[in-house]
């Protein structure tokens, strides 16, 4: 019995979370899933079907879940679910909503409080030698910078005391431009402070700041009111243009493996250059 036990415990593949199954979770899935099992999860149910079933088309192994990022007991259902199927050896969590996509209030809930709940409940069951990453926004790097109080609160607040901090209320926050600024660089602040209680399990976390990258949420932005502050950022950045889904998917196969074993509470930014080209004065910030 022991030895049938142990050999089915050898079997047992690694488990890849990706919370959000839209282009980025995708192209993350399939560069870093293949000989693991995939635990694909995302709110949109029909997103969600249609995109495991592409990977299991592609001979890769997929197990699917719903969740609400915005929900601590869907976070812990989902990060309980993945423990069971096996040693949760990365987490990729790329749940997010555009600030055209959604007001205050519901971004806040998602882009920010949400991170933070996968933050505390992934914390409870990463494997040591595993690795954690969010994919954030280069909009984090917009936001003037915010006072080392504000900085301090925004990193180690309790997850659920976080949408209660006086600076995130409705009056201080004009519209869900800021909104997603705030909580793109609140993400990067949690990265640095999840580094330290990660860093007690042996795991690591990170996160990359993309610019514009080809996917149907930035058609969504091109195509929104907005679209041409978007065109604009891209004739402006040294590079000219915008990204594929790939070059992020390298990035993040970089940050999860093994070369990069020193780098944790970091976080890549990957935009062509918009940020320099805002320091430089060739661009307004859009807050």
């Amino acid at each position: 019995m022991a030895q049938r036990a142990s050999r089915r415990q050898n079997m047992t593949k690694n488990v890849i979370v990706v919370i959000g199954a839209g282009g980025i979770g995708q192209a993350i899935a399939r560069r870093q899933g293949f000989g693991n099992t995939i635990l694909l999860a995302d709110w949109n149910m029909e997103t969600l079907t249609r995109a495991a079933g592409d990977l299991v088309s592609a001979s890769y192994a997929v197990e699917t879940r719903q969740v609400d990022v915005s929900s601590r007991a869907s976070v812990r259902a989902l990060a309980q679910a993945a423990a069971a199927l096996g040693p949760v050896m990365q987490v990729i969590n790329t749940a997010g909503l555009s600030p055209n996509m959604a007001p205050v209030d519901k971004l806040l809930e998602v882009d920010l409080y949400g991170s933070a709940l996968v933050f505390d409940e992934f914390e409870q069951v990463i494997a040591h030698g595993g690795a954690g990453l969010i994919i954030s926004s280069m909009a984090g790097h917009m936001l003037p910078a915010l006072t080392a109080e504000q900085d301090h609160l925004l990193a180690f607040t309790p997850a659920d005391e976080l949408l209660a901090l006086p600076f995130l209320q409705p009056d201080a926050v004009p519209n869900s431009m800021v909104a997603y600024m705030i909580a793109k660089r609140t993400n990067t602040l949690r990265v640095q402070a999840a580094a330290m209680s990660w860093g007690e399990r042996g795991a690591r976390v990170n996160s990359i700041s993309p610019g514009i990258i080809v996917t149907p949420l930035a058609q969504h932005e091109l195509n929104s009111k907005i679209g041409d502050i978007y065109r604009a950022m891209v004739e402006a950045s040294p590079s000219k243009r915008m990204a594929p889904l790939e070059e992020i998917a390298i990035a993040a196969n970089f940050l999860l493996g093994p070369d990069a074993a020193f780098i944790t509470g970091s976080d890549l930014l990957i935009d062509g250059g918009v940020i320099a080209a805002m320091r430089a004065g060739k661009l307004p910030t859009p807050a």
